[in-house]
């Protein structure tokens, strides 16, 4: 649990960990690489066919959320609940 939380970098979170968006250092951290990224597609414009990355905070993200097929049928206070 700890590698999971606090060293896997999750695709759901733009790569950072868990333990990272919790702590609030995922705008900073993700700042730092979009800064990074622009200043390599300056630098080696031929290596890019594109922009890159959105390295922008996710929303907000909960674990197993549940689609909106299961939610039909609750109340707005059930489906918060959930």
């Amino acid at each position: 649990m700890a590698w999971y939380n606090g060293t896997h970098r999750h695709s759901a979170l733009r790569f950072v960990t868990p333990d990272d968006r919790h702590r609030e250092r995922d705008a900073a951290l993700l700042a730092a690489r979009a800064r990074v990224y622009e200043r390599a597609r300056r630098r080696h414009p031929e290596r890019w066919s594109g922009e890159t990355r959105n390295w922008t905070p996710g929303g907000a993200v909960r674990l197993a959320p549940r689609k909106p097929d299961e939610l039909r049928g609750t109340s707005d206070k059930e489906a918060l609940a959930a």
